[in-house]
């Protein structure tokens, strides 16, 4: 009798441990809440991290803790590698393209008092102030800024102009073509009409002569020494004073 007193509590001793191990076990494995680490804690083992391929850790800002979530909005992502994301420093931005240079809005068109001798109609070219002006009627005249002959090119005299010409081509002379050569430019022997001809939109041929009043495709040399002798102006001005004048006007050169 007491041999089966001693089995059976054997029995419920090893029935109570194995109940209290499944209770155990059952504590393991049961969903438990996230374990919450503080910011202070995070920031030291999180910068060890290797970045995800193409990402560069953010390093100008160590006073912000790093997070996995997306980006900020201003910067472009990276492509999505299945990992967390951490913040990163964009890309450099490309340099701005150089801008021409503004054109001094003096030699904008307008119109001035003009006390000359010319008559009316006449076009009156003043190379030392880089001048147009097309003479009116009652002491006024208006007045375009011009690009006119560089040092040893400049040249004075009356002519009429002989012959107008709508996106002229260019054929420039035997002498630019042997002195630009010696610069080691090579110059087209004829150019077709359009925007890249330094001819420009407009040509008012003077007499017989190489020279002519005409646009430009570098409209912001305009009001500077630099032509071979001709009269540039600005696409938009010489087709303005195109639409005023006719063949014959008097064009005097000062």
């Amino acid at each position: 009798m007491q041999r089966i007193s001693t089995v059976l509590a054997a029995l419920l001793a090893a029935a109570t441990t194995m109940a209290a191990s499944q209770a155990s076990a059952g504590e393991r494995y049961r969903d438990l809440p996230p374990v919450q680490v503080a910011p202070g804690l995070q920031r030291a083992w999180l910068l060890q991290l290797a970045a995800p391929s193409g990402v560069v850790l953010d390093a100008a800002r160590p006073q912000t803790p790093y997070r996995a979530g997306p980006a900020p909005a201003a910067r472009s992502a990276p492509p999505s590698t299945g990992r967390a994301a951490y913040a990163y420093a964009a890309p450099a931005a490309r340099p701005a393209a150089r801008a021409a240079p503004a054109l001094d809005p003096v030699y904008l068109p307008q119109v001035v008092a003009y006390d000359g001798k010319e008559a009316p109609g006449t076009i009156v070219i003043d190379s030392g102030a880089r001048f147009l002006y097309l003479v009116g009627r009652g002491g006024k005249a208006r007045r375009y800024g011009v690009g006119v002959g560089k040092p040893g090119f400049g040249w004075s005299g009356t002519h009429r102009i002989s012959r107008k010409a709508e996106w002229p081509g260019w054929t420039p002379p035997a002498e630019m073509i042997a002195r630009e050569r010696r610069k080691g430019r090579e110059l087209p022997g004829h150019m077709d009409g359009g925007m890249a001809n330094p001819l420009g939109a407009r040509a008012l041929y003077l007499g017989s002569t190489l020279y002519r009043i005409h646009g430009t495709n570098a409209p912001w040399t305009i009001g500077q020494f630099v032509s071979s002798g001709c009269i540039r102006m600005r696409n938009q001005d010489v087709m303005d004073l195109y639409d005023r004048v006719a063949v014959g006007t008097k064009v005097v050169v000062l």
